[in-house]
């Protein structure tokens, strides 16, 4: 199990065990995660998922976003940097420990 950090925009945390394989949106939902609507179920439609990945690791992604997540992120409130859709990061080990923002509003 690997464990992430969920960052209200209030300084809250929930700290979370993830199964590596599943999506950060997953783990998210699965543990009620507040702000992480996840409405279209992860299908990388609606932007609800967005959330800023730890600035101190997003280099850890060595996948790129994809031209429908860039889209999809460009049309979030305060999109930054480091925005990502959680339905599109899988959870793995070297994950253990990062953290994500999830922004005030996702709409």
């Amino acid at each position: 199990m690997v464990k992430l950090v969920f960052v209200q925009s209030d300084g809250q945390q929930t700290e979370v065990e993830a199964r590596v394989g599943m999506s950060v949106m997953e783990v998210a939902v699965e543990n009620f995660v507040p702000g992480i609507l996840a409405e279209c179920g992860g299908q990388a439609v609606c932007g609800t998922c967005h959330a800023y990945v730890d600035e101190t690791r997003i280099h850890e992604f060595t996948d790129k976003p994809s031209e429908t997540e860039m889209e999809l992120l460009e049309g979030a409130l305060k999109p930054r940097e480091n925005s990502r859709l959680t339905c599109q990061l899988k959870v793995s080990e070297s994950m253990d420990g990062m953290s994500f923002l999830v922004p005030e509003k996702q709409y």
